[in-house]
């Protein structure tokens, strides 16, 4: 009982936190990002990832995070070093304001896929994304969960293979770490493909 009052809490006041960027500035500030992410955030590059649309307050923390090296990246880690607390939650709010640029599944990995996502892996403890990414993958920002719809297929797959290693260490990350580590290559790609064209 006291974990679950614990966790409600948790979320109550992580909801109560808004975004205190101002998104025109942002824009005005996204150029360095622009080379990696593309000019509104959708990148060209499928192993770089899409941006655009991310929940500000999900964008902010991880930021946050690459500034303080406790999520390690050497591109992200220089590029953030240089930010200030007010220019991390500009680039925030303007690339929440911005629409993610749709993607397409693989036919051939689509059932796959939806079925993982939708309904895990009961026999082998795959949970569903579902619960936390939300049937359209749009997330839930109060929770800490990023919106996920529309990524890159390549991205979204070598994300879920370096948390299966466990090698993303950072605040929060035990639980990816968790959701991947009894995750097959086919469910990595089929999962991946399928959250591609999310939507």
């Amino acid at each position: 009982m006291k974990f679950f009052l614990s966790c409600v809490c948790i979320l109550i006041l992580a909801g109560t936190a808004s975004a205190k960027g101002d998104a025109v500035a942002g824009k005005q500030k996204s150029t360095p990002c622009a080379a990696c992410h593309g000019a509104d955030g959708n990148s060209v590059n499928p192993e770089w990832p899409k941006i655009a649309g991310q929940a500000a307050v999900y964008a902010t923390k991880h930021l946050q995070f690459f500034k303080q090296n406790k999520r390690i990246n050497p591109l992200m880690n220089s590029q953030a070093m240089a930010l200030s607390e007010q220019d991390i939650e500009d680039l925030a709010a303007y690339y929440e304001s911005v629409q993610t640029s749709p993607g397409a599944a693989d036919e051939n990995l689509l059932e796959r896929g939806m079925h993982v996502y939708r309904g895990g892996n009961i026999d082998s403890g795959v949970p569903a994304c579902i619960a936390c990414h939300g049937p359209k993958g749009n997330g839930n920002p109060a929770a800490g969960f990023p919106k996920v719809s529309y990524q890159h297929a390549a991205y979204t797959a070598a994300r879920l293979r370096a948390y299966r290693s466990g090698t993303p260490r950072y605040p929060g990350s035990e639980l990816m770490n968790s959701v991947a580590k009894n995750m097959t290559e086919e469910e990595i790609d089929a999962v991946s493909s399928y959250i591609q064209g999310l939507h």
